[in-house]
């Protein structure tokens, strides 16, 4: 009779690392160049006056400054518009 001997389970194999996602330096904290602003999945907020995005949608600061955060309204290619939050490092 053919059979699998003591294959031992492996149910605890499958979990990832965290990827540590969200607001790194809230509105008026103090960001250098190249200081991590938010590390984020998509553009859930937008880059604005010297802020980069990287290739992972993560924002950077470009210049020493405060940070600061504001909404404004978009309109989407259907027509909807839609207030979407944007973050500035204004130089200080």
């Amino acid at each position: 009779m053919a059979h699998t001997k003591a294959g031992g389970s492996a149910r605890n194999l499958n979990t990832s690392n965290p990827k540590y996602l969200g607001v790194k330096l809230s509105d008026g904290q103090k960001a250098a160049p190249g200081m991590v602003i938010v590390r984020q999945r998509g553009t859930k907020i937008d880059a604005g006056q010297n802020v980069k995005v990287g290739k992972d949608h993560t924002l950077f600061a470009m210049v020493n400054g405060v940070v600061s955060f504001r909404e404004y309204r978009k309109t989407n290619f259907d027509g909807i518009s839609r207030r979407k939050k944007i973050v500035d490092v204004l130089p200080a």
